[in-house]
């Protein structure tokens, strides 16, 4: 299973691109390139004239597939919450329970994919980059716009997926969207904060007791309604 995801294209909203990265080997370049100095680097300091120069090509090249930065970095998220989703789905495959496969989804959540193979991008590489930058991605006066586009549909996808479990489990339960989305953005602040802000945090709360910690969160607010 894990040959056959490991050659799989994730597909995203084409909003996000101007011209469909992994068509061409630069478009391909830019994605896996990008990704990793996003990664070395951070928003802050990532630029298309860096990026350019690490692949050898002309900055104006590099925007002949994204708009500007801000939107490659939408489309790596989009790319991880896509892959995520895929691997939600292997993993769960002919799983009846639905606690069972919540467990599965909360793992993928708190310690990131099963699958951790990807001949286009890596995908711990993507883990790192929505830890510790999706965020900045939207937290912006364009979000609005950007939502109505529909460039967010992968995070929605898999945070439905996880909605619907809390549904399957408590019918009852008035808020499985939220809490989904809360776990969702939760879980990845805490692995930030866990590394980079450790004062919020105990210092007993390694990605275990985290899994403890996010499955005890979500169960008991579902056992209570």
């Amino acid at each position: 299973m894990e040959n056959l995801l490991s050659t799989m294209k994730m597909e995203v909203h084409d909003n996000l691109y101007l011209k469909e990265p992994f068509s061409s080997e630069l478009g391909s370049s830019i994605v896996e390139e990008g990704a990793t100095l996003i990664r070395d680097l951070g928003m802050e300091h990532f630029t298309f004239k860096k990026l350019a120069l690490q692949i050898g090509v002309t900055e104006a090249a590099v925007y002949r597939y994204f708009e500007n930065k801000h939107m490659l970095l939408l489309y790596l998220t989009a790319w991880y919450w896509a892959w995520m989703e895929v691997n939600y789905v292997y993993a769960t495959a002919n799983m009846e329970s639905s606690k069972d496969r919540l467990s599965i989804a909360m793992k993928l959540m708190v310690n990131g994919p099963v699958f951790t193979k990807n001949t286009h991008i890596d995908p711990l590489d993507l883990r790192n980059i929505v830890v510790n930058e999706s965020l900045k991605g939207y937290l912006t006066k364009t979000v609005d716009i950007e939502h109505e586009s529909g460039i967010f549909a992968q995070v929605y996808n898999f945070g439905d997926r996880i909605s619907k479990l809390i549904f399957e489990i408590n019918p009852n339960y008035l808020y499985p969207k939220t809490l989904a989305y809360t776990i969702m953005e939760s879980s990845l602040l805490h692995a930030f904060n866990a590394k980079h802000l450790p004062d919020m945090t105990e210092q007993s709360l390694d990605s275990e007791n985290r899994l403890v910690f996010f499955e005890d969160l979500i169960l008991k607010a579902i056992s209570n309604e």
